[in-house]
């Protein structure tokens, strides 16, 4: 069984997904981090490929991007930096990019690296849902790799229950429709959790976007899976002098 759904079948709740920036804060601070956040409690890491212009991402996040493009981060150089980690992070890590990064690097080329490293799904929030099915689908497939679909309080039910279908390991269910870390996103609605509750999806639900504390985590936590937290971690990082330190306190104050 694949290490996403081996998590699911292993912890029904309270899910917690980390997103981190490759290359940040420093160029080889990458797989410090990760293995901070899975020793401090995180069960899913979600990398962050930086990127120039990313469609999704808020102030914080854009800034952690453009620190580490700036001290050098390429995916190529990523891939050369995970290539052992294996052999220290057991959780599963999902890796965040953007299609013209993978285009750029050859996306045959991209799955293939990014599969033999290690790495257990990709989030590309800008894959249309057509050219998943027509074109990047059987090739994600072919190297054993899950894929994320996004979806909105907007996505209508039909088009939530076939992102579902192409979608697998979890379904991210962004809060509201704003960037990461924004306050419009401080809490996702209970209308909204309710609904996707109902749909009885066959992917397991988490929810991103304004997920920062315990409060907000514990609320999105009664109705799904668990939670994706990116900017607050990021912030959490932005001025330490210790990835480890910074981490276990940021973790220990979300889970207790």
């Amino acid at each position: 069984m694949k290490r996403i759904q081996e998590l699911f079948k292993e912890k029904a709740n309270r899910i917690i997904n980390v997103y981190c920036t490759a290359g940040y804060p420093r160029l080889h601070s990458t797989t410090e981090v990760m293995k901070a956040l899975q020793e401090h409690g995180a069960d899913i890491i979600e990398l962050g490929m930086p990127f120039s212009d990313p469609l999704a991402d808020g102030p914080v996040i854009q800034q952690s991007s453009s620190v580490a493009l700036a001290n050098g981060m390429t995916i190529k150089i990523l891939f050369e930096q995970l290539k052992d980690f294996r052999r220290e992070i057991s959780v599963p890590v999902v890796l965040m990019s953007y299609m013209n990064s993978a285009l750029q690097y050859g996306f045959e080329k991209f799955c293939a690296d990014a599969a033999a490293v290690g790495i257990d799904g990709l989030i590309l929030p800008d894959l249309p849902e057509y050219e998943f099915e027509t074109e990047y689908g059987s090739i994600i497939e072919k190297y054993g790799l899950d894929f994320i679909f996004l979806v909105t309080p907007e996505t209508s039910d039909e088009r939530l229950k076939k992102l579902d279908s192409l979608s697998s390991g979890f379904l991210y269910a962004v809060s509201s429709s704003s960037t990461t870390g924004s306050e419009k996103s401080t809490a996702a609605s209970t209308e909204y959790l309710l609904k996707l509750k109902s749909l009885n999806l066959k992917n397991p639900v988490l929810v991103g976007f304004g997920i920062k504390d315990r409060a907000s985590f514990d609320a999105v936590c009664q109705l799904t899976s668990g939670a994706i937290i990116g900017s607050a971690y990021i912030k959490a990082l932005e001025n330490s002098t210790d990835v480890n330190a910074s981490t276990k306190s940021f973790l220990s104050s979300i889970l207790g």
